[in-house]
This record gives structure tokens, sequence and C-alpha cells, in this order.
């Protein structure tokens, strides 16, 4: 089983422009959705501290997925070990979660525009605080398409969305921790501002 998955993200300040030039590639529209994430941790926060993910998500369906750090880091790609099963029903499947001894930790929100090109996957993902590209693929393939569709390798995004938005919640002193549209619906600043802490190469980590 090739577990790995390699990706990478890119902050878009035009999500048009960037959907016109993957449409350019030929790209083949998925469907576009939105989703519900709940991120569940245990009384101890062991997932968090291995820096590992245990996620039950629900869009046109309901999946859990596991994410953990791979052997080797690769400071070039966001590189994860993923598991990831369909679940039939997802209340039931939360409840199970929490039977086990997991709890709640966090809910993020999204939606999710997929296009393929070949075996590469683009998702044009609306956050809570901003709009970003992520591409998931084969390392070659992945950096040959961005360097199509005119995005910069140096502004490359190493971080998961709930990592960028720690970044924020501390530079904004942000008061709660569910990424939802309902929570940010007030808030107004300036993404660009914060992209030097959230790019690869600001991080110095190339």
């Amino acid at each position: 089983m090739n577990s790995l998955e390699t990706e990478v993200k890119f902050y878009l300040s035009n999500i048009d422009a960037v959907r016109s030039c993957i449409i350019g590639l030929g790209a083949v529209f998925k469907n576009r959705s939105f989703e519900t994430n709940i991120r569940f941790e245990d009384a101890e926060k062991t997932l968090i501290q291995k820096k590992s993910l245990l996620r039950l998500r629900k869009d046109t369906k309901a999946t859990l997925t596991f994410k953990a750090q791979p052997p080797v880091k690769d400071s070039q790609f966001k590189v994860l070990q993923e598991l990831e099963v369909e679940v039939s029903d997802f209340d039931t499947m939360e409840h199970i979660l929490k039977s086990l001894g997991f709890r709640n930790e966090q809910v993020y929100e999204k939606w999710r525009e997929s296009y393929i090109v070949e075996d590469t996957l683009f998702c044009l993902d609306t956050l809570p605080y901003g709009d970003f590209l992520e591409i998931e693929g084969r390392k070659e393939s992945i950096r040959q398409l961005a360097s199509q569709i005119d995005l910069s390798w140096e502004k490359r995004i190493l971080l998961n969305y709930l990592a960028i938005f720690d970044i924020l919640k501390r530079q904004l002193n942000l008061s709660f921790y569910d990424v939802t549209f309902g929570n940010f619906n007030n808030i107004r600043f300036d993404m660009a501002h914060y992209l030097p802490l959230i790019e690869a190469d600001a991080q110095n980590i190339s």
C-alpha cells in the first residue's frame, strides 16, 4: 500500500485567474463541495505531539483520515503518510471515536473545487481566511505544473491549513479555535502581510 501523500500549497490573491490557467492546461473538473472537518485528539494530546492528525470529514461523503510524519522529512514538498477510508455514517463515526476516548478538538471548514490533469489533483480551496491552491501528485508533475500556471516555487506553502491558522491566531490575537466562516465573519486583515510567516522559503525550509 502506497500511503504517502505529496503536495504543496500556494496562496492565491486572484483565484479566478488561477482557475482559468488550470482549465487552460486541459484540466477535467471533478466537483465542488463544502467541507466540515473535525480534528480529534486524545486526553493527553499525543496526536498533535507526534505531528499526527485524526480527521473526520463530511462533504459529498464521509471519510476518516489518519496522517503522520514520514520517516524522512522533505524540504521541497509536504509529504505525509496518509490512511483514509470512506464511512457510511458521519454522525455514527463521530460517536464511535468519542466512545474510544477521542474528543472533538477543532472544527474547520472550507469550500473545495477540484480538477484533475492526468495524475495530478488541483484543489482550489476557499478557507475562512483566504484562497489557496493545493496541488497533489508526483513530485516532478507538481513542480512542472506549478511553473506552467506561473506560480513561483519559492512561494509554496508546506504547512497544513490548521498550522496556517495557528500563525494567524497568534498574530491577530484571535480568541476562537474553530476555523469556521462564522468565526471569521467580522474579521478584516491583509493575508499578504502574513505570507512571509507561512511560505516555505521564508521559513528557511529549503
